[in-house]
């Protein structure tokens, strides 16, 4: 079968279609590929392995198949078999019974792997499987795709440092299916100017307008403070969480507060905070985590002793409860908003990539009430991972970081400003490293100096 006849085929099967889709991302789309259709056509599995094969250059040394779960697997399963290379399926999730193994299938450290995967647009889940095989033991020779909707098989080697390889374009699909009269010059047109002017055409530059007007205002603080830290106080009493908020006040955008720890709390500590925030231009977080049914939450955010709705500017919300929690939270309210917890520092967090995801699309959907998110990253390339999954109107607060990376012994791992903001990372969480220190002051003005700096260099 000719690449010709195989993209034909895949449109006489439904696998590509063309209409008006609306993606996961909420971009109306003109075409639509579903290329896990294949399945039930062993005929199209088969000579696509052929297809495969003549597109991987015969230099190219391998010696395990990996599919991308879950559209790759059966792709290749078939080229597995057409080769006579043995395959390797990577869990999406851990298994939490049983041998608990992140990978099905046999290797050796070492290995040289190459990755199948059906459609690539910004290449993430490749990279994410990548990190699961590096982090048995495996290397990464070559990755292969059927469509690339995105041309980034172009720089995939310089960016990542092994080469892509794709069967077809989505130019490639319209033109045959056009030179075939199967697509009208109307639908041509409109792939054309959708791949020229959406996400899914070449790589262009994302708006960073905020979804909100807090989100904004956060943003034009760190402006104006040239800081991007935000002081995690942690404390257990008025008097010292007050004095050090006023030593450090003048080197931080955003001080996050936990204010059912604190032993001595009293609706005064609330207007002695908004006094001193607005007085030097702080915002305030409360690092509440809401994580219940929406009239339970509701409750704990506008009622009780500390009447968080009064006077915090900012929450956190675990999304565990579903999205209804954010209806809870702030139906009836305006001016107030959320960052929502898509990963976490702790060690042995049970929070998976399937949630982080789940996270992100409820943000999407929310974007009056949601901010950004808090999340993440033992390295540069895992922050970059994740704020490639998150829309550029939204931030990513970092925790967990530190001048020194290091643990602290109880499950908490850090990274440093530079690498926190270099990977993607708007603003810092810091809060023993300033609050422990022996000269806080001095501290702040270090974090402080450290990720202004990172982050200027971002936006120049």
């Amino acid at each position: 079968m000719t690449k010709q006849n195989f993209i034909i085929r895949l449109f006489e099967t439904g696998a590509i279609r063309f209409g008006e889709f609306t993606l996961k991302s909420g971009i109306t789309s003109p075409f639509y590929i579903n290329l896990r259709q294949i399945v039930s056509y062993p005929d199209l599995l088969e000579s696509l392995s052929k297809l495969l094969s003549d597109v991987i250059p015969e230099n190219q040394n391998y010696k395990r198949i990996v599919g991308v779960p879950y559209a790759g697997i059966p792709i290749a399963s078939a080229f597995s078999i057409y080769t006579g290379k043995p395959m390797l399926i990577p869990r999406k999730e851990e298994k939490a019974y049983g041998s608990k193994d992140a990978i099905i299938g046999e290797y050796d450290e070492g290995d040289e792997c190459l990755l199948i995967e059906d459609i690539v647009t910004s290449g993430e889940s490749i990279l994410e499987t990548k990190a699961v095989l590096e982090q048995a033991g495996m290397q990464i020779a070559a990755s292969a795709v059927i469509v690339d909707r995105r041309a980034v098989r172009n720089d995939f080697r310089q960016q990542h440092g092994f080469p892509l390889y794709a069967f077809c374009t989505i130019e490639e699909v319209i033109k045959i299916l056009f030179d075939h009269s199967l697509l009208s010059q109307e639908d041509v047109m409109k792939v054309e100017q959708f791949l020229k002017k959406s996400a899914l055409g070449k790589p262009v530059q994302e708006s960073v307008s905020a979804a909100n007007a807090l989100t904004q205002r956060l943003r034009d603080t760190i402006q104006k403070k040239k800081s991007n830290v935000i002081l995690s106080l942690d404390v257990e009493t008025a008097k010292e969480f007050f004095a050090l908020l006023e030593r450090t006040a003048d080197h931080i955008a955003m001080v996050k507060t936990h204010m059912d720890i604190m032993k001595d709390f009293s609706p005064a500590v609330i207007k002695d905070l908004q006094s001193l925030c607005a007085a030097k231009g702080i915002m305030i977080f409360e690092d509440r985590k809401f994580a219940d049914i929406g009239n339970t939450v509701r409750m704990q955010y506008r009622s009780g002793i500390y009447r968080i709705a009064d006077w915090a500017d900012f929450v956190t919300v675990h999304m565990i409860a579903g999205e209804a929690i954010l209806d809870g939270l702030f139906g009836g309210i305006t001016g107030r908003s959320s960052f929502l917890l898509a990963k976490m520092s702790a060690k042995d967090n049970l929070i998976t990539e399937n949630y982080t995801r789940r996270v992100i699309e409820i943000g999407k959907k929310h974007r009056e009430q949601v901010s950004g998110f808090i999340g993440h990253g033992n390295s540069v390339p895992e922050i970059q991972a994740l704020r490639r999954k998150i829309p550029a109107e939204f931030m990513l607060l970092l925790p967990g970081v530190q001048i020194e990376t290091k643990t602290d012994g109880l499950g908490q791992s850090y990274i440093t400003p530079e690498s926190a903001v270099e990977g993607g990372a708007e603003a810092i969480i810091v809060g023993r490293g300033i609050t422990h220190a022996q000269d806080p002051v001095d501290a702040v003005k270090r974090y402080q100096d450290a990720a202004w700096k990172a982050y200027d260099k971002k936006q120049k």
